[in-house]
């Protein structure tokens, strides 16, 4: 790759004691501005105490200038498509080249699925043929369409972007990566090696060969869970644990970081396997956003114009 730039952001969590989703937002929105940050990224966590993401990214653009604030990802079946490209269209509008939007099929938590209701089986329908919908709405003046789940006619949204916005999805399954090939313009991971990031880059590849289209070499990226510094091992175990139990055929160990030089490591090699955008969060419970963002800055922050070409 060349002429790529290496970006890294920030992934919000709750914090542990804190004083609760929404002056914990503020207080990392500010924060991220101040210190020159890339990129904040809000998950969609309906089933704990959290701000909605796309809630999020207004709140959040509407306090910064240069923050770029993203969806770490959107479930998508279960929302109204069209409703969604009207938000997505509006906060492009008040908030030019800072939204990013990803998207993903299925809630993070098993729990939360009766509040994205879709017909039994057809998720993952649901979802190509939703992202469809969302696509052309934010690119076209006039949509008609007729399928199995979604019927416009005539429908818009407005104010249309100058430019569609550029849409990213998660996963990891093969059918995943070959819907993003398809489908989107960018791939967000999670839970992945670096040999298998670049495995599924070259199948998200092919996928767009196919279709005849093409992914921008910039457009994959990764979320990656770092266990700073004084955590505890009872820490440290609980968040390789989970990894595990997401990811029983890896070695958590190998996707979940303890301390800075690994998370250095991690990222040069997913660099190496043509990634260049990362989601960092906490992957321990932490109290307030200072101190993590402190040992980000020092140790995190250089590589983006280090290992950018």
């Amino acid at each position: 790759m060349t002429g790529v730039k290496v970006r890294i952001g920030i992934g919000s969590v709750p914090l542990a004691g804190g004083p609760g989703p929404g002056p914990e937002l503020a207080q990392l929105v500010d924060e991220l501005e101040a210190r020159g940050v890339d990129s904040l990224w809000l998950a969609d966590q309906a089933g704990v105490p959290s701000i909605d993401p796309l809630v999020g990214m207004g709140f959040g653009v509407a306090r910064t200038r240069k923050l770029k604030i993203g969806t770490g990802v959107v479930v998508l079946p279960g929302r109204n498509p069209a409703l969604v490209a009207a938000q997505l269209a509006s906060l492009a509008a008040l908030a030019p080249r800072r939204i990013l939007p990803a998207f993903g099929v299925r809630p993070a938590r098993a729990g939360e699925r009766q509040l994205f209701p879709v017909p039994d089986g057809e998720r993952a329908a649901v979802f190509d043929e939703a992202l469809v919908v969302v696509r052309r709405l934010l690119a076209e003046p006039s949509v008609t369409h007729h399928g199995r789940f979604f019927q416009l006619d005539g429908a818009s949204v407005a104010p249309l972007p100058p430019r569609p916005l550029d849409i990213w999805l998660g996963g990891r399954a093969p059918a995943g990566l070959r819907r993003i090939g398809r489908l989107a313009d960018g791939w967000l991971g999670s839970v992945v090696t670096p040999d298998e990031a670049a495995a599924a880059r070259k199948e998200i590849e092919r996928a767009a060969a196919d279709a005849g289209r093409e992914i921008e070499d910039d457009h994959y990226g990764t979320n990656i869970a770092v266990v700073p510094p004084g955590a505890s091992d009872a820490d440290l175990a609980a968040a390789r644990e989970q990894v595990a139990r997401r990811r029983p055929d890896a070695d958590a160990a190998r996707i979940v970081p303890a301390g800075w030089a690994q998370a250095r490591d991690l990222v040069r090699g997913f660099v190496d396997a043509g990634l260049t955008k990362f989601v960092v969060r906490p992957g321990v419970p932490i109290r307030e956003w200072g101190g993590f963002l402190d040992q980000f800055d020092a140790e995190l922050r250089g590589l983006e114009s280090e290992l950018s070409s």
